[in-house]
């Protein structure tokens, strides 16, 4: 399962640094809001709890009003809901924050970040749990699959009869 993100820092230079920094490996997870509406963060996940603040999962974000990188325990990350969409490259697609409205190029859209979902076609709702994401329900994959293999055959007859 391929899932889109757009983080707001650069992925391989946050991981190197902090699986340096702290002598355990540290992948990237997803950027979404936590607690704070429209302050999306990146979300990065260790397998072994920090020695010192106990979380496994820490986020970074931009602070505007200071002018710099903020650090956070992101921990909460696995209590929260993503609704996804499948994009026209078969991809996932989230919402990351409260405002992020995202029209895909198959006429799918995500909005509402962690606060609520709002989609075209229905969404598929997913969780993370150790730093992966799952579906909360396997038989939307499926479900989800199947229209969208019906709407590609619809939209592929459409153009089809329209040359």
């Amino acid at each position: 399962m391929q899932i889109h993100h757009s983080p707001l820092f650069d992925i391989e230079k946050v991981t190197e640094h902090y699986t340096e920094k702290d002598g355990v490996p540290v992948q990237y997870v997803c950027t979404t809001d936590l607690k704070a509406s429209d302050v999306p963060v990146d979300v990065y996940y260790r397998e072994t709890p920090h020695p010192q603040f106990g979380n496994r999962y820490f986020g970074l974000y931009k602070d505007y009003h200071r002018g710099h990188m903020m650090i956070t325990n992101a921990d909460i990350v696995e209590e929260l809901e993503f609704g996804m969409v499948v994009g026209p490259d078969k991809r996932y697609y989230y919402s990351q924050s409260h405002h992020d409205y995202k029209v895909l190029d198959n006429g799918q859209v995500i909005d509402g970040g962690r606060a609520y979902v709002r989609s075209s076609y229905g969404a598929i709702m997913m969780y993370v749990k150790d730093g992966k994401f799952y579906p909360a329900d396997i038989n939307d994959l499926i479900e989800t699959y199947s229209v969208d293999k019906e709407r590609e055959s619809l939209y592929t007859n459409y153009i089809d009869t329209k040359e």
